[in-house]
């Protein structure tokens, strides 16, 4: 996990980008007890950043937590793996846009 400075270092944007970012559902941003968002840094690899915003869309929320939970739980229409696993870091985002256009309806 990094911090939205961390993470607009990775970018090359600003902190209010970030922000702007998680608040329109186009990167993760989890919550914390304090100030700020904690953030997975695999978000930033192509295949995920392609992917976070269509994810957001399909599932109706910008919530950083749904959006996590999602990607990380098993899913049986995957074989058991992950959506993030299983379908996006293999290429096949749609596979996984898919499943969270079902879930999200």
């Amino acid at each position: 996990m990094i911090s939205t400075d961390d993470a607009a270092r990775t970018v090359d944007a600003t902190r209010v980008t970030i922000n702007a970012w998680i608040a329109k559902g186009r990167a993760i941003g989890l919550t914390q007890t304090k100030r700020g968002f904690r953030m997975p840094r695999w978000q930033f690899e192509p295949a995920m950043w392609a992917a976070i915003p269509k994810l957001s869309a399909a599932l109706g929320t910008t919530e950083g937590w749904a959006l996590l939970s999602f990607l990380e739980s098993p899913h049986g229409a995957l074989e058991g793996l992950t959506p993030r696993a299983r379908a996006i870091e293999q290429g096949r985002a749609d596979q996984a846009i898919s499943i969270a256009e079902h879930e999200g309806n």
